[in-house]
């Protein structure tokens, strides 16, 4: 899934090059599944990683989302600038000027719709081989998202998730 600008942002958006929400969903410590979902560019703005790096990082800290920080939980957060709404069979991540949606997997949306909620990792970190419409391996993506430095490099927020009227 990719990102969709909708009005100009106090700095260039293209500096974030391409944006994609990953969803998946794992087991969690309670033994049932936990619906993620991984948000990251593939480091293909002009300048390159280093760039989308930078502007994804004052994007985070410009919506006072910590990166390497605390969990964030949306739940105790009414001001969270950020959200997830699931319409039938997509989920829909927005912050201010951006949008992104995906088709999750079926056991993602069941295990969103047990749990109303998921877990968002929002990595500076570049992934420039998971690129939308090629297929990342459970093994690629157990690496990336489960690595030192994107977890160390990201915001991790539970997001309630709301339905189309919420």
């Amino acid at each position: 899934m990719t990102s969709t600008a909708h009005a100009p942002l106090p700095f260039d958006i293209a500096g974030l090059g391409t944006l994609v929400v990953m969803p998946w969903s794992g087991e969690a410590p309670d033994g049932s599944d936990m619906p993620y979902l991984l948000a990251y560019s593939l480091g293909d703005a002009e300048g390159g990683p280093a760039t989308t790096t930078a502007a994804i990082e004052r994007l985070l800290r410009d919506h006072g989302l910590p990166v390497g920080g605390d969990l964030v939980d949306g739940a105790a957060e009414p001001d969270l600038p950020v959200a997830l709404r699931v319409e039938g069979d997509t989920a829909v991540v927005t912050l201010p000027h951006l949008n992104a949606r995906c088709s999750p997997p079926q056991e993602w949306l069941t295990a969103v719709r047990r749990r109303r909620h998921a877990y968002l990792v929002f990595t500076t970190r570049p992934w420039p081989e998971a690129v939308p419409g090629r297929q990342v391996t459970p093994e690629a993506l157990a690496a990336f998202a489960g690595a030192e430095e994107t977890l160390a490099a990201a915001a991790h927020l539970v997001l309630p998730a709301r339905g189309p009227r919420s």
